[in-house]
């Protein structure tokens, strides 16, 4: 099982924990994101990981080296410019027929190797790991109706939402759909393939899951790495 990592944003909504480190490196509890990301990669069986850098690489690859101490081989891919979330899978090198991508700042409990086996036996391109998502509006939300008169009032409500983790399973023929050093990112990507008539598989994950992206989801994530709570943050 290989496993590329997006590792090369500059982190800006993470301020001022990103002013000199690179996001994947900000610790949570005893280890870097990334650390533990890779740890859990791992244990699902990685055999390879590849490390697309970018924003502060030299940390990164002076952090992690060859994987040696890791337990699995790590190689980079350097970008010599931003390339978005998807642009990278364009210029990998030696990528293997399946392969797992995935955001370098995700924390969760997701099976990795479950999700690898469960893409590879379906023989589709692309899978996206979703995870059910519910935002409260702290306000009143209306609906009018073409008239303009109130036809519904809401104080407060609970929205739900199936959003993207940032992990995906890919087959190797994505890239044909990724010009060599475009940039691009998932999202464009993803709507591409549904152009194409090629959707993507969705992946359900019913879990724990956070995208560290903001200094109140760092909070919730070193209160989980000291046991204190779960993965949860209300956006």
């Amino acid at each position: 099982m290989q496993a590329l990592i997006l590792a090369g944003g500059r982190g800006t909504r993470l301020a001022p924990f990103t002013v000199s480190f690179p996001k994947p490196l900000v610790p949570v509890g005893d280890r870097p994101i990334l650390h533990r990301l890779i740890d859990q990669l791992c244990a699902a069986g990685c055999t390879e990981v590849c490390l697309s850098v970018n924003h502060l690489a030299s940390l990164i690859e002076a952090y992690f080296g060859d994987g040696s101490q890791f337990g699995v081989p790590i190689r980079y891919l350097r970008e010599r410019e931003p390339l978005g979330t998807a642009g990278p899978v364009g210029i990998t090198t030696d990528l293997a027929d399946s392969f797992l991508v995935l955001n370098g700042d995700t924390l969760s409990d997701i099976d990795f190797r479950a999700l690898y086996d469960d893409h590879v036996s379906s023989g589709e391109l692309a899978t996206v790991v979703t995870f059910a998502k519910e935002v409260q509006i702290n306000l009143g939300v209306i609906q009018a109706s073409p008239e303009r008169r109130l036809c519904r009032y809401d104080e407060k409500p609970t929205l739900s939402y199936e959003v993207s983790t940032g992990v995906y399973a890919m087959s190797a023929g994505i890239v044909e759909h990724i010009a060599p050093g475009e940039r691009l990112d998932m999202p464009d990507l993803m709507r591409r393939l549904m152009a194409a008539g090629l959707p993507p598989r969705l992946y359900r994950h019913v879990g724990q899951w956070l995208d560290v992206g903001r200094p109140e989801d760092y909070a919730i994530a070193q209160r989980w790495a000291a046991g204190e709570g779960r993965l949860e943050s209300h956006l």
